[in-house]
């Protein structure tokens, strides 16, 4: 294992950015982004209409142990290749450039996405509570608005350094985890009757206006793929963590183990709450997760809980934002976006990329104006997520099978798990990336449409336009390091 800036050094890269997050940090960047109280609350009501208690907690569970076991073998290729790329700078040494281009353009729109998805989902819950508050009944336009409000606090934060990001990460993993257990705490402790087991655990429900219930088994399984998705950050944040080749593929995993049980206790405590299943659907605040709060606990506690999911969404927000833009700044430094230059610079005084940090909340911006329109676009943004992410997990993971023993793991690794964990992971990737760009509504109209796989081939065919217009001349990565440092990869050494 070399130091830090050595191993950097060594695949071509000079430090450019601040190195002052821990391991315990990288750890959080991760668990933020995944946020339980993020794509656990904004989706509830999608799972309660897409195959009810029983996808939504049992799909958690088959989710979470599939996202586990990819998690697993994307860590032991970050190991090997602990830079601010991630992904895509593991496919281009592992793949070539055109398998870089593909997953540098999938792993962009993924996390463009997830700003989207995070900072428009807290948008609704702030919504809801300013009709508990003041009355005020949530619109498209106000929702909106307070998007965009979300996404400026968001891109202001993240230009003042990675420190504080750092900061606000170890804040984020204690206020999710204790307000899960507020959350559940208060819930169950609530007098009242509560639902039996039976109802938590096998009840169906179908509002998609589709007749099989393998179909919308597979839809409802949307809410944990959009919840389990963000892991990658500790990837990108690792040329700013100390001891980066362990620290970062530890953080990966960690995160998701944590994500895992802490929202297995989040849904369930839900579900056991429920009072009303028709009520909670179609609340007047736009968010089923409030109507229970109200029926179980009264309107005042209702809207503490409320500010607790709020917070912890902003932290959510905020950390992908971090991953998002180190994406785009790496992205750019090898020339593979338009105005490369521009998006590459980084801040003398905070060692921050904060022109990517700006184009990042941008394009989150853009995504999301559908949603003004289309009732069902909220649920599209979410698919672009995972179908935009999800396959560019798996490249890396692909790749690293197919070159077999060329592949020099790095110090974090899975021994002779490394094959059959990495080959059921392609084919849990092949299969959840085909179900999310199905039709998630029925009868299919304008407005019911599901975009995502629009959107997916949509910037697949501009990456390939690119490629061939100007990528294949631009985009780069640096040679490796000095003839000592390639030696030693070659030979195994880190």
């Amino acid at each position: 294992m070399l130091d830090d800036d050595a191993a950097l050094r060594l695949h071509g890269y000079q430090p450019e950015l601040a190195r002052r997050m821990g391991g315990f940090g990288n750890f959080a960047i991760s668990f933020s982004v995944i946020c339980i109280l993020a794509g656990g609350m904004t989706l509830f009501g999608y799972g309660l209409n897409t195959g009810g208690p029983a996808v939504m907690l049992w799909g958690w569970v088959g989710i979470g142990f599939m996202t586990l076991i990819l998690g697993m073998c994307l860590a032991e290729v970050t190991s090997a290749y602990p830079t601010s790329g991630g992904l895509y700078y593991m496919a281009h040494r592992l793949g070539g450039p055109r398998w870089a281009w593909v997953t540098g353009w999938l792993n962009l729109l993924g996390l463009l996405g997830a700003i989207a998805g995070i900072d428009y989902g807290c948008a609704l819950f702030v919504g809801a509570f300013a009709n508990l508050q003041w009355g005020l009944e949530p619109t498209p336009e106000s929702t909106m608005l307070i998007f965009a409000g979300i996404l400026l606090l968001h891109g202001t934060l993240n230009t003042l350094g990675v420190r504080l990001v750092t900061v606000l990460n170890s804040i984020s993993v204690w206020w999710q985890l204790a307000g899960v257990a507020l959350i559940v705490g208060a819930l169950t402790l609530a007098p009242g009757e509560r639902q039996n087991p039976d109802f938590v655990f096998t009840h169906f429900n179908n509002g998609t206006g589709f007749d099989n219930p393998v179909y919308v088994a597979a839809l409802g399984c949307l809410l944990a793929a959009y919840t389990f998705c963000g892991y990658d950050a500790s990837s990108h944040l690792s040329e700013e963590t100390k001891g980066a080749q362990i620290a970062a593929p530890k953080g990966i995993v960690r995160a998701i183990a944590w994500s895992w049980a802490a929202g297995f206790i989040l849904l369930a405590g839900l579900l056991f709450a429920i009072e009303d299943y028709a009520g909670t659907l179609g609340t007047s605040t736009g968010v089923p997760p409030a109507q229970i709060f109200i029926d179980v606990l009264g309107t005042g506690m209702a809207k503490g809980l409320l500010l607790v999911v709020i917070v912890a969404q902003l932290f959510c927000g905020n950390a992908e934002t971090a991953a998002a833009s180190r994406m785009v700044y790496a992205f750019s430094r090898d020339g593979a976006l338009p105005f490369s230059s521009t998006w590459r610079r980084v801040s003398r005084r905070t060692s921050t990329p904060i022109p990517a940090v700006w184009l990042s909340v941008g394009i989150a911006l853009l995504l999301a104006l559908p949603s003004l329109y289309s009732p069902t676009a909220y649920a599209a943004v979410t698919a672009i997520n995972v179908i935009g992410i999800t396959p560019a997990y798996v490249i890396p993971v692909y790749l690293r099978l197919r070159a077999g023993d060329s592949f020099q793991p790095g110090p974090w690794h899975l021994g002779a798990w490394s094959r059959p964990l990495g080959w059921v992971s392609v084919v849990y990737v092949a299969v959840l990336t085909v179900v999310f760009c199905l039709p998630q509504a029925s009868p299919i109209t304008v407005q019911s449409f599901n975009y995502a796989g629009v959107t997916l081939g949509a910037v697949l065919l501009l990456a390939w336009l690119m490629w061939i217009t100007k990528g294949r001349r631009s985009y780069t990565v640096p040679a490796l390091g000095s003839e000592a440092e390639t030696m030693a990869l070659s030979e195994g050494v880190v």
